[in-house]
């Protein structure tokens, strides 16, 4: 008779509350899978050692060597000296000037905010000296009145915005003005000649106060050149015509001298893929004591990532990513190769560390690992084991375009002396580079602008404002009326196509100016620095700089702190893709109604 007796669930039963027995998945005949291993030839593996030590020698060379701007081939030339351990390499390369000239004297419309400030601050500080508070208050009303904000002009009143006029007019009569104290006090306290001056008698500073005001100025003086990174009598990274920063380094390695040059750097941040070995060059660095030679030994230890197959019998995979869950066709490629090497072959790679000081060269002499056999293996580099591997380029410097040499520098790694992650403040000026198709044209509109109190200022706003400011409107003609040429934009700058050199045909977008068509020729040029290049007589960018997609540079501050605890302000500069293609709405020969 058939069983009324049904079962829903089958579960193990433990003669004991212990689980050690059932954890360790014992094997009922562990002969029998030895014989198995034997029969499907296990035993004659050649890969079944696991490396339990590695020997690496290698050579290591700190940076000593910096030269900003581009380089010619064949040029020999003794670079300044460079510590990566003092200053971050993008602060280096991208700072420029921020405080204002004084020779010649400042300009009275700029840095307003800033010469407010450096004045406020020299007062705090003689605040906090030991000093009488009568006479404090004396002194502070006699700097007051031997260093003030000079009157603006006629032209320098129409040329400020409304917010730093504003600004003008309220400070100009209760702050001194930092620009002048600081020509002041550096030609008194830092002399040419290398003496030491005096204050000037007609402050009436008293003999027992005079020690505390000098304290306080040298202070002030200090602070004034150490708050922002400013390149002095360094040239600059930045190439006008390029719209990126080119600057190369150098070190002494066993063989010689080895230069590392960035030609196209302006996205921000520096990594090892900026540079390329360059051959062609020497700055100096040959006769530099700058490496050493490093042995360490380590044990290797498996590389391990998310998803990574788990290595342990009874250890659960992390769910996170399940590279087995990747939805792949037939031409996904990458995709399956990357499934092949995480599933079956990422237990495969191990790694030791190495430490490296930031700003180093290194070249690996040799590598030796030993097994768990006492098998000892030298691994080679990859440029010695012959075709097709020794042209394998990841992770390795190229050399610079136009050296001839096509395959890359043979064991080299650089850890560049940069920066993790730096605080960016809003741009202070904006320009974007975009091709006009129908004015057959390339324009540079300047949508941001520095003002004279260091703050953006918007020139499409102001234009909108100017237009709109309630002036009367010139009657409607009855008849039509003849245009030699519409009207553009002001903060819209032309870039003029000129053939640089006839042989070749190149061209060149120079910067140009537009006259206004009201008759009245006047000439409306551009007003930042990017486009004024840092007052060059004339901006020629090379044509395929201003791709169809244009071009977006900016200026802004930097912030950063350094390995030595040091804080870096700079002003730096970036360019990225712009918004496309635009319409100036330039016409010639023009006949409205």
């Amino acid at each position: 008779m058939p069983s009324i007796t049904s079962w829903t669930r089958l579960e193990p039963r433990t003669r004991n509350a212990e689980m050690n027995t059932s954890v360790q998945a014992r094997i009922y005949d562990p002969l029998w899978m030895l014989a198995r291993q034997w029969q499907v030839g296990e035993f004659q593996g050649e890969d079944t050692g696991t490396p339990v030590m590695a020997r690496l020698r290698a050579e290591v060379a700190h940076l000593t060597r910096y030269h900003a701007g581009p380089i010619a081939p064949n040029t020999q030339t003794t670079a300044r000296e460079f510590d990566a351990g003092i200053t971050p390499l993008e602060t280096l390369v991208e700072r420029e000037r921020v405080r204002p000239q004084t020779n010649p004297p400042p300009v009275n419309s700029e840095n307003l905010r800033l010469a407010v400030d450096a004045g406020q601050h020299f007062l705090r500080l003689l605040d906090q000296q030991p000093i009488a508070p009568a006479n404090r208050e004396r002194y502070r009303n006699a700097f007051k009145a031997k260093y003030p904000f000079p009157a603006l002009t006629v032209e320098e009143r129409a040329a400020l915005d409304g917010d730093s006029l504003n600004f003008f007019d309220l400070m100009a009569a209760r702050a001194l003005d930092g620009r002048l104290l600081y020509a002041a006090l550096g030609a008194i306290l830092h002399p040419g000649g290398g003496g030491r001056g005096s204050l000037p008698p007609d402050l009436q500073i008293a003999v027992a106060d005079v020690a505390e005001v000098e304290k306080a100025a040298a202070i002030w003086l200090q602070w004034c050149e150490t708050l922002f990174d400013e390149p002095g009598s360094i040239a600059s990274s930045w190439v006008p015509e390029r719209m990126e920063y080119a600057f190369s380094v150098a070190t002494r390695l066993g063989d010689g001298e080895c230069t590392l040059t960035a030609e196209e750097y302006f996205a921000g941040h520096l990594d090892w893929q900026a540079f390329s070995v360059n051959p062609e060059v020497a700055m100096g660095a040959a006769n530099d004591n700058a490496f050493t030679q490093m042995a360490s030994t380590a044990i290797p230890a498996p590389v391990t990532f998310r998803g990574a197959p788990a290595a342990r019998f009874w250890e659960f995979e992390d769910a996170q990513v399940d590279f087995s869950a990747i939805a792949v066709g037939p031409s996904d490629l990458p995709h399956l190769l990357l499934i092949e090497f995480a599933n079956s072959f990422g237990n495969d790679w191990f790694v030791i560390p190495v430490e490296l000081e930031v700003g180093s060269l290194c070249r690996t002499r040799s590598l030796v690992v030993t097994d768990t056999f006492g098998v000892r293996t030298l691994i080679k580099s990859n440029s010695e084991s012959g075709q097709p591997h020794s042209t394998w380029r990841m992770f390795q410097l190229s050399y610079t375009r136009g050296s001839g040499i096509t395959v890359p520098a043979s064991n080299l790694f650089f850890l560049p002396p940069t920066l993790v992650r730096n605080i960016e403040g809003r741009p202070v000026e904006e320009v974007l580079f975009l091709r006009d198709e129908t004015a057959n044209l390339a324009w540079g509109v300047e949508r941001l602008i520095e003002s004279a109190t260091e703050q953006p200022l918007n020139r499409y706003e102001i234009e909108t404002a100017r237009d709109n400011s309630g002036q009367p409107v010139a009657p409607v003609p009855e008849n039509p009326v003849y245009r030699l040429a519409s009207r553009v934009p002001a903060h819209w700058v032309p870039l003029l196509p000129v053939q640089n050199d006839p042989a070749t045909g190149a061209v060149r977008l120079v910067r140009g100016a537009v006259l206004t068509p009201d008759g009245s020729q006047q000439i409306v040029r551009a007003q930042g620095r990017i486009l004024n290049a840092d007052g060059q007589a004339a901006l020629a960018l090379y044509e395929e700089e201003v791709p169809r997609e244009g071009v977006r540079v900016t200026r802004n501050f930097q912030l950063a702190r350094w390995l030595d605890g040091s804080t870096h302000l700079w002003m730096g500069r970036r360019k990225t893709v712009g918004r496309g293609e635009g319409s100036s709405g330039l016409r010639f020969d023009v006949l409205t109604d």
